[in-house]
């Protein structure tokens, strides 16, 4: 066909005209079905780049749920919504602790003043007291104890907590029936550990030198008090070792424990005591021979610091200015010091004359009547039972006194002795019975060997300081 003889419009032949394919296709749809694949194409590799895009980057792609968030801004409808937990759909959210709140009892203090402080009121004092098993020890509170409470977001008292010491807490805690309480117990780490010394001029100087508490230097002389008067004994030189107990919380030393074993040099004479349970399960302290070192009464009944006036038959009093028999002991110290009962008895006597002041009689069984005088107060009562080491009075100057200081005086009899040296007359103290005497030994024998080690140390140190204050001068 000719050019001139072609139908207007066709240029070339297209496959929708090839043979076997049917009717050529209407334009518009045809473009329609193009525009649709190519939608479809795009899309595809839209998200084959999404499915490689690092996690990071799809944070900030526009979401459907950011448009429809934007859609409700803009016509006044959105809402605030609760984001959905990490680990999965309607998971529960834990609420947290509801903070304690502390109070410490203070002198005077009652229960009802310490729950009124933090905002309680005394009908969960009540409930407390009332419903749990031992609500009534939180009635017996002591200065310095702590008690915290808890309550919920309503303000209701849910829990209490008694902190007694640090060893010791008890928390009561409400329940659908009521407060319910639990003691917690804890139990000190117990280490081991020892120390010496060598006194200059006193047991408590030589002590605190040593490292020594003031409550473990007056248990040793508690230890020791039967056989040594440490205001008179002591004399330079003398030498003391302890092994001991410190008890530790938290990895922190928080108190003092027992003396194990204790060893005391006294002009070149050595006192040991060891700590021993015997088979009755009574702890007590023993020389090496098994014999209890706790004595009928002790050489000296006062936290003394210095003696003012020793044992003399012709002493010229210090007010009367007349020669007096001075049948006793007087023992300088400080207002208020504690004095002590020398040994288990009754208290005979106790008053106030002119010449004694503030007095006490302990009679010790038939024979035996001690007396201290000028005290500052008493702390017992005529007919009342006393113990040995018990505080029966304090130290003063009452009655004729120049100053404070107790006056001790020991009757035998009727007859005053002289409370320094009738102690060697005296009933000789208990010993270990001999089935008690294999396991006593085996208990001791590390504590003797570790006092032996001290002892020689001591020497050692003392021979040291010898030769290099002779190199000195």
């Amino acid at each position: 066909m000719s050019a001139a003889n072609r139908p207007r419009g066709a240029t070339f032949t297209r496959q929708d005209d090839t043979p076997g394919l049917g009717p050529p296709l209407p334009r518009k749809p045809l473009l329609a079905a193009v525009a649709i694949i190519a939608t479809v194409t795009v899309t595809i590799a839209m998200l084959a780049n999404f499915s490689n895009t690092d996690p990071g980057e799809q944070n900030a792609e526009f979401t459907t749920e950011a448009a429809d968030t934007e859609f409700a801004r803009e016509n006044g409808t959105i809402t605030e919504k609760t984001s959905t937990p990490l680990n999965g759909a309607g998971a529960e959210q834990t609420a947290p602790e509801q903070p304690w709140i502390s109070r410490v009892v203070k002198r005077g203090d009652t229960l009802s003043l310490v729950f009124n402080r933090a905002g309680f009121n005394d009908r969960d004092v009540y409930d407390v007291i009332g419903q749990s098993d031992d609500g009534k020890s939180l009635e017996r509170i002591f200065p310095g104890q702590t008690i915290a409470f808890q309550a919920n977001q309503s303000g209701e008292l849910t829990a209490v907590r008694h902190v007694k010491s640090p060893l010791e807490t008890t928390t009561f805690r409400r329940d659908d029936t009521g407060f319910e309480s639990l003691i917690e117990n804890r139990l000190p780490e117990v280490r081991e550990a020892w120390t010496t010394g060598i006194i200059s001029s006193s047991l408590f100087l030589a002590g605190q030198e040593a490292g020594m508490s003031q409550n473990m230097i007056m248990e040793m002389a508690n230890i020791f008090g039967g056989v040594i008067d440490f205001v008179l004994d002591p004399r330079t030189g003398d030498t003391i070792q302890v092994v001991y107990e410190d008890l530790y919380l938290d990895g922190a030393k928080f108190r003092d424990g027992g003396i194990i074993a204790a060893s005391f040099t006294n002009q070149g004479e050595t006192f040991n005591a060891f700590r021993f349970t015997d088979g009755n399960g009574d702890t007590n302290y023993y020389n090496e021979e098994g014999v209890s070192m706790r004595k009928a009464f002790l050489m000296a009944p006062v936290d003394f610091t210095r003696i003012s006036s020793n044992f003399n038959l012709r002493r010229l009093h210090p007010i009367y200015k007349t020669t007096r028999p001075h049948r006793g002991t007087d023992y300088a110290a400080p207002t208020g010091t504690p004095v002590f009962s020398a040994g288990d008895g009754r208290v005979s006597r106790a008053g106030y004359s002119r010449a004694n002041g503030n007095y006490i009689f302990v009679k010790h069984g038939e024979q035996y009547i001690t007396k201290y005088l000028h005290l500052n107060k008493r702390k017992v009562k005529a007919g009342q039972r006393v113990s040995q080491g018990q505080i029966i009075g304090s130290v003063g100057s009452t009655g004729a006194a120049t100053g404070p200081h107790l006056h001790y005086e020991f009757l035998v009899n009727g007859v005053h002795r002289n409370p320094r040296t009738i102690h060697k007359k005296l009933p000789k103290a208990k010993s270990l019975p001999g089935a008690e005497m294999a396991n006593f030994r085996q208990t001791i024998n590390k504590a003797s060997s570790q006092l032996a080690v001290l002892r020689s140390n001591n020497h050692l140190a003392m021979r040291s300081s010898s030769k290099t204050n002779s190199a000195l001068n």
